[in-house]
């Protein structure tokens, strides 16, 4: 009989890629979202239903944070979180034979901007600001309830790179001769936006601030991994034992797409460009240090730990024009 796993929150392209690569394993795979297909939110009982008796229970479901932080936006992210964290737990604690392991998304942005050292589980130093308010709440929401049968982790996921990442229209900038490192700066404030603690606040200088990074194999690595390892619970860093910054990032990219320059991004054109796009510059700006420290101390290989090559592997991917990989 074939081990049966649910995912909840499987539109993007990280539960896409989830949900595929187990199919092709031989397991049945149940998705839970707001129109199904096979369990939806505010339908206590199709969740309990594809959630009773599974062998994996996973958790990806939240508003995308690739918006403008606005009033509307910043309630809906964190009530897409939590409603749905809770929905399931009411779910397992309800199964007569509950999951034995969920596994439930979160974001190493739960940290501070850090230049000056690597964050880790054990030492790293939670935030401030709204995107950690809003990872503090979801960790808490997920461990609060008393699940005895049930084995619960957290994947503080860094930015994670596949084909639907935030990588692509990286690189189709690079191709356009705007691969440039993006470099932080001066910029007005308004109190609306400090009080919603929504405005990035100007520190690392040229493009030095830290992008922690993983590639999508290595999550769906990091959830086998988990599954054979019991003693694993709790919070654990999923990012590359390899940060670099973005200077670095975005010469990688040029390199791999063959563009032997490109413009850099100053503060101003960014804060410009993102009200007109509707994102924030905090994905870009804020200084992500993470490394994978009880990933590593357990055993974990990563299948990707360096970056060039797994950007090269992205591109081969999807049949974009790209250099050798030795040049």
């Amino acid at each position: 009989m074939s081990e049966r796993i649910v995912i909840a929150g499987a539109s993007g392209f990280i539960g896409a890629y989830l949900a595929d690569a187990f199919r092709r394993r031989g397991a049945s795979v149940a998705l839970i979202g707001r129109n199904g297909p096979d369990a939806s939110w505010g339908d206590p009982e199709s969740i309990l239903r594809v959630v009773d008796g599974a062998d994996l229970l996973i958790n990806l479901a939240g508003k995308s944070v690739d918006c403008r932080y606005d009033d509307v936006n910043r309630a809906e992210i964190f009530r897409s979180r939590l409603d749905t964290t809770r929905a399931l737990a009411d779910a397992v604690a309800a199964s007569v034979n509950p999951p034995p392991l969920w596994i439930n998304s979160s974001t190493a942005t739960i940290y501070r901007h850090a230049e000056d050292r690597p964050m880790t589980e054990a030492t790293g130093e939670i935030g401030t600001g709204f995107s950690v308010n809003v990872a503090t709440a979801w960790e808490r929401a997920f461990f609060a309830r008393d699940l005895p049968g049930t084995r619960r982790v957290a994947l503080r996921m860094a930015i994670v790179l596949g084909d639907g990442s935030a990588l692509i229209p990286l690189m189709r900038l690079t191709q356009f001769g705007l691969g440039g490192p993006q470099r932080d700066g001066r910029w007005f404030a308004t109190a609306a936006r400090r009080n919603a603690g929504t405005f990035h606040e100007f520190r690392a200088r040229g493009g030095r601030q830290r992008f922690s990074w993983v590639h999508i194999r290595d999550v769906l690595g990091t959830i086998d991994f988990v599954r054979e390892h019991p003693e694993l619970d709790g919070v654990l860093n999923v990012s590359s034992p390899n940060p670099v910054d973005n200077r670095a990032m975005m010469a990688t990219l040029r390199r791999v797409v063959g563009r032997p320059f490109g413009l850099p991004a100053y503060r101003w054109m960014l804060e410009i460009g993102s009200a007109v796009i509707r994102t924030e510059t905090e994905l870009v700006l804020k200084s992500r240090w993470v490394v994978p420290e009880r990933l590593l101390d357990a055993g974990y290989e990563f299948h990707h730990p360096e970056l060039e090559p797994a950007v090269r592997e992205i591109v081969t991917a999807r049949g974009l024009p790209r250099t050798p990989a030795h040049s």
